[in-house]
C-alpha cells in the first residue's frame, strides 16, 4: 500500500504503510521505503483502472516504474539501452501486440514479485509466477523470436509497433519518459 506523504516541486513522495499487512518488511526495522513518481503521471494513475508503466531514459540506460491499481507502485530495474529499445520496453510492446494475458507484464499487473524488480518476493507474488510459469516461458521465447527477427531485418507481424516505439524512444532527451498503459489482455 502507498499513500501520498508530501507533495513538493515536481515530485510526489510515497511511503510504504503497514496497515493490516503482516508480512516482514524487506528492509531493516525502522527504515523507510520511499518512491518518487512524477506528478505529471498522477492523473493517469488515479483515473485509470489499467496498470501504468513509465519508462524513463537515463543517459544510455532505462528505468521504469509501474503503478498497479488501485495504487501499488512497482519499481523496476535500470537496464542498458544504448540506441536500441530497452529489453523491458520491447517486451511490453510485443506482449501487448500479441495480446498475451500472462507474459511478464501481465504477471506484473496480476501482482507477481520477481527478484529482478528489487522487491522481496511475496507468497502472493510467487503464486502468480507459479500459476503462469508456462505462459511466462512461452512469452519470453516468442518475444525474443520476434525482437531478434526484427533487429536482423526479417519481417515480423509487429514491425510497425516496434519501429514506432524505437522512434519514440530515440526522440527522448535524458530524463524524459514514455508512459504506457497495460490493459488486461485476452490471449490471441
Amino acid at each position: 500500500r502507498a499513500r501520498i506523504d508530501r507533495l513538493t516541486g515536481s515530485a510526489t513522495t510515497y511511503r510504504h504503510i503497514g496497515g493490516s499487512d503482516t508480512r516482514p518488511a524487506p528492509w531493516p526495522e525502522g527504515a523507510a521505503m520511499v518512491w518518487q513518481v512524477d506528478v505529471s503521471e498522477l492523473p493517469l494513475i488515479v483515473a485509470n483502472p489499467n496498470m501504468a508503466v513509465t519508462f524513463r531514459k537515463r543517459g544510455r540506460a532505462c528505468s521504469w516504474t509501474a503503478v498497479r491499481p488501485p495504487r501499488t507502485i512497482v519499481p523496476g530495474p535500470t537496464m542498458a539501452a544504448g540506441g536500441d529499445l530497452p529489453h523491458d520496453l520491447y517486451t511490453f510492446v510485443i506482449e501487448s501486440a500479441l495480446g498475451l494475458e500472462f507474459g511478464f507484464w501481465g504477471c506484473v499487473a496480476a501482482g507477481a514479485t520477481f527478484k529482478t524488480l528489487g522487491r522481496k518476493p511475496t507468497p502472493q507474488g510467487r503464486a502468480v509466477i507459479a500459476r503462469h510459469i508456462d505462459d511466462l516461458n512461452a512469452a519470453e521465447a516468442r518475444v525474443n523470436e520476434i525482437y531478434f527477427g526484427w533487429r536482423s531485418g526479417t519481417a515480423t507481424p509487429f514491425d510497425d509497433e516496434l519501429n514506432t516505439m524505437l522512434a519514440r524512444w530515440q526522440a527522448l532527451l535524458d530524463d524524459e519518459a514514455i508512459t504506457l498503459e497495460w490493459a488486461p489482455q485476452v490471449s490471441r
